[in-house]
């Protein structure tokens, strides 16, 4: 094996140049993912033990981790490198991500469900149903945003409604995007690197199918439940009345948000940008700047009525996007040393995904993609196994599909396993706050998912793989 040169070393830190120039992050020293491992830490426990600092200052704390990250790197390997580092997680990861969201969250926000009907369980689980067929044609961010405060007005009258949320987030912010590349992150960085369209569909359609059927079936029963054993207030904030439909114009921003995606993944320019080693072509070029453009029409074309309708803010997506900015920061360590493979200091977790022949292990790959993407976010714990696996789309498609099953389910479905694993999660969980839900903490949610999620995924996991 030939040996890296030590003043090379520091390029193992950056995923994407450490890819681009053949190297695998094998000496890459844990210690570089302790500023990760500080944010999540800090998401888990300050909301429950300082929630009043940790909603004045968590853009502050996320800010520390990932200087924490870079000072550091600055001082042994140079300022142009930590630059670099930034450079690449804006630039290829963190700015189309949070584009994406921003225009699906703006555009969602403005098209008002008004109106409200009566929190039944039967009503709960249509809604639950409906917002799990959407999310694979608008993302999971955009059906979430459109049906969350529908929902949380109709059961603002029950005294129990917490589990209808956490269950909302299982379904509608995740699993229901399992069934196309425009429904969840993991499967259009699948879909950018040469995975069909319709593969995604025809192999996710029974495993989305079962889980969605599951859940809906355990929510129905409980809420039921629920209902039965506690009722509603004497006084309903929100009376039962019919359900109009406003800022339908943005239906057709919607069409052109898939538009602008499918756009950056079919068309290949050929022209690409080289920003201080990040290359950055001219179709995602394009595609970002569609993105802020549609959402800036959305604020423009609807009225203001309609977003006031929605109680729209920008609270939920400026918390998702200022944690979500040093998630991407001081996760390259952690990307960059699971790349490394074998050769890596996270050697026995990748060990586990293969047998004595080097064959994978379909059943552990779905089981270690989903339980990193419970908290690595599943996008990028995505591409690591996908690369881990094969690489080659059109390998992984025909002799390997169930190894690419499993990846893709993994990142999909364990993304609900915690308020990190998926974006949306954290936006369901702020609006639902604001209306005075009391979400539990995140190591609550983590009981939730422990118990609801992790038999269904066991079960799961024995029925496909």
């Amino acid at each position: 094996m030939r040996k890296t040169p030590l003043h090379l070393f520091p390029l193992l830190m950056l995923p994407g140049l450490a890819q681009a120039a053949d190297f695998d992050g094998a000496h890459l020293s844990l210690l570089w993912t302790l500023p990760f491992a500080g944010i999540l830490l800090s998401i888990a426990v300050f909301p429950l033990l300082a929630p009043h600092l940790w909603h004045a200052h968590f853009g502050k704390i996320a800010a520390f981790w990932a200087g924490l990250l870079l000072i550091p790197l600055a001082i042994n390997f140079g300022p142009l490198l930590a630059t670099q580092v930034v450079v690449h997680a804006l630039l290829a990861e963190y700015i189309p991500f949070i584009l994406l969201l921003f225009a699906l969250y703006t555009v969602s926000g403005g098209i008002l469900v008004w109106g409200n009907l009566h929190g039944s369980a039967k009503l709960n689980t249509g809604i639950l149903a409906l917002g799990t067929l959407l999310a694979s044609v608008m993302g999971t961010t955009g059906a979430a945003m459109l049906l969350i405060r529908p929902l949380l007005r109709a059961n603002d009258n029950r005294r129990h409604n917490v589990h209808v949320v956490v269950f909302f987030i299982f379904l509608v912010a995740n699993i229901g995007g399992g069934l196309t590349p425009l429904g969840d992150p993991p499967l259009f960085l699948g879909f950018l690197k040469g995975v069909d369209f319709f593969w995604t569909t025809s192999h996710m359609l029974p495993s989305v199918l079962f889980c969605t059927a599951v859940l809906l079936t355990v929510f129905y029963l409980l809420d039921s439940h629920y209902f039965r054993k506690e009722g509603v207030l004497p006084r309903d904030p929100s009376k039962d009345s019919p359900l109009k439909l406003y800022g339908k114009r943005n239906f057709w921003l919607i069409a052109a948000i898939v538009g602008a995606v499918l756009m950056s993944g079919l068309w290949k320019s050929g022209i690409e940008f080289d920003v201080l080693g990040t290359h950055v072509t001219l179709e995602n070029l394009l595609r970002d700047v569609l993105l802020l453009c549609i959402g800036l029409i959305s604020l423009r074309i609807t009225p203001k009525q309609v977003r006031a309708g929605n109680e729209f803010n920008w609270d939920p997506i400026l918390e998702v996007a200022k944690l979500f900015a040093g998630i991407f920061i001081t996760i390259t360590p952690a990307i960059a040393i699971l790349r490394a493979g074998e050769a890596g200091h996270l050697a026995a977790l990748v060990k586990l995904v293969s047998n004595s022949h080097g064959e994978p292990v379909d059943v552990m790959y779905f089981w270690m993609t989903g339980i990193l993407s419970s908290f690595l976010d599943n996008a990028p714990t995505y591409l690591v196994f996908f690369n881990m696996a094969s690489g080659d789309a059109a390998h992984l498609m025909g002799p390997m599909a169930s190894t690419l099953l499993a990846i893709s389910m993994g990142a999909v479905f364990m993304g609900a396993n915690t308020y990190i694993g998926n974006a949306p999660n954290f936006m369901v969980k702020a609006i639902a706050e604001q209306r005075n839900v009391a979400m539990p903490s995140f190591f609550g949610f983590m009981l939730w998912s422990g118990a609801v999620l992790m038999p269904l995924f066991l079960l799961t996991s024995w029925l496909f793989f």
